[in-house]
């Protein structure tokens, strides 16, 4: 996945921007409750799926500060720390067509967050939000790009990431 989204990035100048045409990346949010124990999800209102937080990066070619910033406006969280600086997943995924714009990738860079403060409230673009445990993943999710974390998070713990 890593290949893929450097090879995009370098062969589209506008893959931070929200062009449908090309793709563009995305920037994702696994943020974890203060215990670690559970995720915060989003039921999104246009999908009808429950994800993780995240969005578009608009032009801003960070996607580490787009996970952050939609961590903060979709959550309703006061206080979320980065857990590491470095990248804890990719996902290449494909949008489907619709009214406005035809299908498309995005390349989603996703990081791991900690939740300090707060108390959660959803925006607009959710139809709620839940703490999950991370042992209940799958009630909430089959889709292979949630359940990752459980993967991964499993493989950090014991030190193979």
């Amino acid at each position: 996945m890593w290949q893929c989204l450097t090879a995009f990035c370098a062969r589209e100048p506008r893959a931070f921007e929200r062009d449908p045409t090309t793709g563009h990346v995305t920037g994702s949010a696994f943020v974890l409750s203060p215990d670690l124990d559970a995720v915060l999800l989003t039921h999104h209102a246009k999908l009808d799926r429950w994800l993780q937080l995240g969005g578009h990066c608009d032009g801003i070619a960070d996607a580490r500060f787009t996970a952050w910033k939609e961590a903060y406006e979709e959550s309703g969280l006061t206080r979320i720390s980065l857990m590491s600086d470095r990248v804890f997943d990719i996902d290449i995924h494909e949008i489907p067509a619709n009214a406005r714009e035809g299908g498309h990738l995005h390349y989603d860079v996703r990081y791991l967050f900690r939740a300090e403060a707060g108390e959660i409230r959803a925006s607009a673009e959710s139809k709620a939000l839940a703490w999950v445990p991370l042992a209940e993943l799958s009630q909430y999710s089959k889709a292979d790009s949630v359940l990752i974390l459980q993967d991964k998070l499993a493989r950090l713990h014991s030190g193979d990431a």
